[in-house]
């Protein structure tokens, strides 16, 4: 049985898309993304399940960099899960009471106009995952931002949705070791690249990708780290890998580049 490596604990958002995404395999808990990846690069685990873009966030980016800088893996899956954030109090809490609010750092930020309403004076906590900070409820003064799936004895949750917008998803990836076997047949590719720092050089290559006839669905960019001013830029398009027009697209892309990485096709 294949061993999947995901950020617990059981019942985070993480845990539901593992299930989604590998149902038959065994499904690993850490305690933090560094350590997701870790278990794949060591062999504890045959792929592991990450959270890469938010609908109101943006980008994870400590996952987008650990994807980047993490050699001989690639991503071969994506799924998407809608996040539903309610407050979660003890049993008989006064709302007007409370004093520390524990979630995710994600979720805090995906909560931040209802905490900001509802809660200004609070003290907001990042705590490992949304499950795990039901855990760290232990005053009646506390309160948490959890799914909606999950239920606890002594615990209250929301009636309602507190996310800023309730069109909330998050895109997962599965990631593995290895590279994209070349035979792969894929919806999107997605990819990183590093331009020279001269007057046209970045609008040179997004141009390969539209001569190409690759149609964007993504398109970040990310500070390199240690090299001031300089950014790396991250592009996911459709595609099907195991095209060879899409081999010779890339290959051109690729030319243009001072860097290039492939990331995932899936």
């Amino acid at each position: 049985m294949q061993k999947i490596g995901y950020l617990g604990p059981e019942g985070s958002y993480s845990f539901i898309a593992v299930k989604k995404m590998c149902p038959d395999a065994e499904h690993i808990a850490y305690w933090s993304f560094a350590l997701v990846i870790s278990s794949l690069i060591s062999g504890q685990t045959d792929g592991v399940v990450v959270p890469i873009e938010n609908s109101l966030n943006g980008g994870v980016m400590q996952n987008i960099d650990l994807l980047q800088y993490t050699e001989g893996i690639c991503a071969v899956e994506e799924y998407t899960v809608k996040i539903d954030h309610r407050l979660v109090t003890k049993e008989g809490a006064d709302l007007n009471n409370i004093k520390r609010i524990f979630s995710h750092s994600q979720a805090l930020e995906q909560c931040s106009a209802y905490l900001k309403k509802h809660f200004p004076s609070a003290q907001l906590c990042s705590a490992p995952s949304t499950a795990g900070s039901l855990d760290m409820i232990s005053e009646i003064t506390d309160a948490g931002i959890a799914g909606a799936h999950l239920k606890r004895e002594g615990l209250v949750f929301s009636e309602n949705n507190i996310a800023d917008d309730e069109n909330n998803y998050t895109h997962f990836l599965l990631v593995r070791r290895g590279g994209v076997p070349e035979n792969a047949r894929t919806s999107k590719i997605y990819f990183s690249f590093t331009c020279l720092n001269k007057a046209g050089e970045l609008v040179r290559v997004l141009e390969r990708v539209f001569k190409n006839g690759f149609n964007m669905t993504k398109l970040q960019s990310r500070p390199i780290k240690n090299t001031p001013e300089a950014y790396r830029f991250f592009i996911e398009t459709e595609g099907d890998y195991s095209s060879t027009k899409v081999k010779f697209a890339l290959a051109d892309i690729r030319a243009n580049c001072a860097e290039f990485k492939l990331l995932g096709c899936y």
